[in-house]
């Protein structure tokens, strides 16, 4: 006699509810959700947060269901979404017909034909922006890590992603705003339910932060209303869209465009060569070694993008880092329509939260997950991993479309500091620890002083 099986049983995601360590989350958010993620290994968790039950996932099959295989159904909406869709609107951080459209528009900077012939006018960008460390590095003073990271890649992204249609009063104005944003954002980000009438911790230095990016950049929009110029930066790609006859593209959507591109390419880049430094200092023989294979291949020349191929070990400790720090730590998405995923039901409505910096850590993927360890990304290690192990810029239709200017960006600064200096980490005040905002960012600030390379 035959017997068929019936349909799998469905299994219930493990259940971890807050209120009952809602001190440890108010205290340490982030340790907290990483306890939580150890805990359940990979299986999907569902967090009681009171008013809200989304679930975690972080097993890179549930990953590809979400990510890739049911990205349709899994959309970037929902309460999770809110925080920040009242950055970035309608653009191309957004969803549906609205995202459809502003990736068509701006794919094109992005490719790789332009980003190749835009390579030489990154880097040369670069050399002068980190040159500017001479000064400190001569004269004995050290340099706060993350605003001087900070300039090296706004320079960069203002020249080369924006045409240099970014005036140095403007970035003036941008910088310090998008700052603010960044990190006052982190109690909305955790507690989107929470209606705007009660106030959160950060909410007057956020609204004090939007204002001044909405003034900046609505005066950048009115000032190339009709004339957007020539090239292939992001100005004069949204600029000449609205201008179409018949696009029905307004001065809000350029804004919205404007404010998730500078978002993106500028934020990301900056924490993440931020914590590249206490992680070489911390492991003398990968900073022994990048050092070696940079003084080979570039010697005392400026760095050039050609230099790159030949730099293999710089490319693995940047992949490392973002392994570690990844730009973007969570994605929400809600679902469409019921679902399963690894068994567990999923019902229309429900929220799941990706989060790269989890699946980064779990030690049933990663073999010694919180170690920093570069030989992880030689092309044979990496080819025999699972696709969503690894996925620091998201995955599927929504991954991010700068991911290889970030690349490029990240592996020719990191050059083309270490090819000029040897940095010293200078004592912190206690480990150096990420906390919680629209990036991870360190616990306090992290000094260097630079010793220019002898030749």
């Amino acid at each position: 006699m035959t017997v068929t099986a019936g349909p799998p049983r469905s299994r219930k995601p493990r259940n971890f509810p807050l209120y009952r360590t809602v001190s440890r989350f108010v205290r340490d958010p982030l340790r907290e959700i990483e306890r939580i993620s150890t805990a359940a290994g990979g299986e999907i968790a569902r967090l009681d947060l009171g008013a809200s039950h989304p679930y975690v996932v972080t097993h890179p099959d549930h990953v590809q269901q979400v990510l890739r295989k049911e990205s349709e159904n899994f959309v970037r909406d929902g309460t999770f979404w809110r925080p920040l869709h009242s950055l970035f609107g309608d653009s191309i951080m957004s969803e549906y017909a609205e995202w459809e459209l502003s990736k068509r528009i701006l794919q094109p900077v992005f490719s790789t034909r332009t980003i190749r012939s835009l390579s030489d006018h990154m880097a040369r960008a670069i050399n002068e922006a980190v040159a500017q460390l001479d000064e400190p590095a001569r004269e004995g003073r050290s340099i706060e890590v993350l605003p001087e990271m900070g300039r090296i890649v706004h320079d960069t992204v203002i020249k080369v992603l924006f045409g240099d249609k970014i005036r140095k009063a403007e970035a003036d104005r941008l910088i310090p705003a998008m700052e603010r944003l960044a990190t006052s954002i982190a109690f909305r980000f955790l507690l989107p339910f929470v209606p705007r009438s009660i106030p959160l911790p950060g909410d007057r230095a956020f609204s004090a932060g939007l204002q001044v990016m909405d003034e900046t950049l609505y005066e950048l929009v009115d000032r190339f209303r009709y004339d957007p110029g020539e090239g292939y930066d992001i100005f004069t790609a949204l600029c000449k869209a609205r201008m179409t006859e018949g696009s029905g593209l307004d001065d809000n959507w350029v804004r919205d465009n404007l404010l998730a591109m500078w978002a993106t390419s500028t934020e990301t880049t900056t924490v993440a060569l931020t914590w590249i430094w206490p992680m070489l200092a911390a492991h003398p023989d990968v900073t022994a070694r990048l050092r070696a294979e940079i003084e080979a291949v570039v010697g005392d020349e400026a760095v050039r993008p050609e230099h790159l191929h030949r730099l293999p070990y710089v490319k693995q400790v940047v992949q490392e880092l973002l392994r570690l720090y990844p730009v973007g730590w969570i994605f929400p998405r809600i679902a469409l329509k019921d679902t399963v995923i690894g068994g567990v039901p999923v019902e229309a409505g429900q929220t799941v939260l990706i989060s790269p910096f989890l699946t980064h850590r779990l030690e049933s993927v990663w073999e010694r997950p919180l170690e920093f360890d570069p030989e992880r990304f030689t092309p044979e290690r990496a080819r025999a991993r699972h696709r969503y192990a690894y996925f620091p810029f998201g995955g599927g239709p929504h991954q991010c479309i700068g991911r290889h200017v970030f690349n490029m960006e990240a592996e020719l600064i990191l050059t083309a500091i270490l090819s000029r200096y040897r940095p010293e980490m200078a004592p912190t005040e206690g480990p150096v620890q990420a906390r919680i905002g629209a990036t991870l960012r360190p616990n306090q600030p992290l000094h260097l002083l630079l010793h220019p390379v002898q030749r």
